[in-house]
């Protein structure tokens, strides 16, 4: 009998043990799985946040994106003020703002006072003028300055076309229109002067004893003569006048609606201001004169070749009978 107890009570501890290691393997798994599953939650949450976070930046990026693409916009014209009219149209589709406003000279800054006034240089320090705004929010000074990227790209390639076309109208030298397009210019002003039936006159200006100078002082010297000589008349003239270089030292003025003797008068200003200026050239300081040939449309003639023409007779006289003088053709 003793056996058999023994037997039961080895038997009963041994289930007893069996089952603590059964439940307590048990218990772990429940313990790995919920672990599992706070793991694949988390991670499943994650998914989630990465995904909002990526619909953001999609948007973010689909936005961006859409203001640089303005640029195909601001760039359609070569016009200043257009570009900036696009540009301010562009910025309300975007940008919640109370007032902006493109100003080109800093006179005017003053009436500006409260608003942020940015300088818009465009390129090798040229400057484009002000762009001033007021209540841009600061959520969107970001965008704010993508878009003002995007109106100086247009400004620039306004402005470097103004310069490759003024390259192809002005000489190098001299700053006044090259023959080419000064000879155009001349023609459509002669074409307005006589359906309108206005006077115009024309001057033809040579540098008395260049040559000399040229020769004595080099042609560096001569250029710089040149070149103020080209200045100083063009202080001299109106704004609808308009001066060329017709070649070597020969400079040449239209003066519009104006009569042979309104134009003798401008042109003893001229001779008298150069006459009467000193040139500084390097190291030399030089004092020059020049002849003026005139001719006048119509009392001479109609036909721009002829009033060339006779404005070179009228310098070869003032050159023949003393330099330093107006002539007018007939003398």
């Amino acid at each position: 009998m003793l056996h058999i107890a023994l037997f039961f009570i080895i038997t009963f501890c041994w289930i007893t043990f069996l089952r603590e290691i059964l439940a307590g393997r048990a218990k772990r798994k429940d313990q790995e799985y919920s672990l599992l599953l706070s793991q694949f939650e988390r991670l499943e949450q994650g998914k989630k946040d990465l995904d909002s976070k990526n619909v953001k930046l999609n948007k973010v990026f689909v936005d961006t994106l859409a203001l640089y693409e303005l640029t195909k916009d601001i760039c359609k014209s070569l016009d200043e003020e257009k570009i900036f009219a696009v540009f301010r149209d562009n910025l309300a589709k975007h940008i919640n703002f109370k007032s902006c406003h493109y100003i080109k000279n800093d006179a005017d800054l003053i009436k500006y006072g409260d608003f942020m006034v940015m300088p818009l240089n465009t390129a090798e320090n040229q400057d484009a003028g002000y762009l001033a705004v007021e209540g841009v929010p600061e959520s969107d000074k970001d965008k704010f300055g993508i878009l003002v990227q995007q109106l100086l790209i247009g400004l620039r390639r306004a402005h470097l076309y103004k310069k490759i076309q003024d390259m192809a109208i002005m000489d190098a030298l001299t700053q006044a229109y090259c023959r080419r397009y000064f000879l155009e210019r001349f023609s459509e002003e002669l074409k307005r002067s006589r359906k309108n039936k206005l006077h115009l006159c024309f001057l033809m200006i040579d540098l008395d004893n260049f040559k000399q100078f040229n020769d004595r002082y080099g042609h560096l010297v001569g250029d710089a003569i040149l070149r103020q000589v080209s200045r100083k008349i063009s202080e001299m003239i109106r704004q609808i006048d308009f001066i060329g270089r017709y070649g070597g030292e020969e400079l040449a003025v239209v003066l519009a609606e104006t009569d042979k003797e309104q134009a003798g008068f401008a042109a003893e200003r001229i001779r008298q201001a150069i006459e009467s200026s000193v040139i500084k050239a390097y190291d030399e300081e030089l004092r020059v004169t020049v002849s003026i040939g005139i001719s006048a449309c119509p009392d001479n003639n109609e036909k721009m070749q002829e009033l060339i023409e006779m404005a070179d007779q009228a310098l070869y006289l003032a050159k023949e009978t003393g330099k330093n003088k107006v002539c007018f053709y007939p003398s």
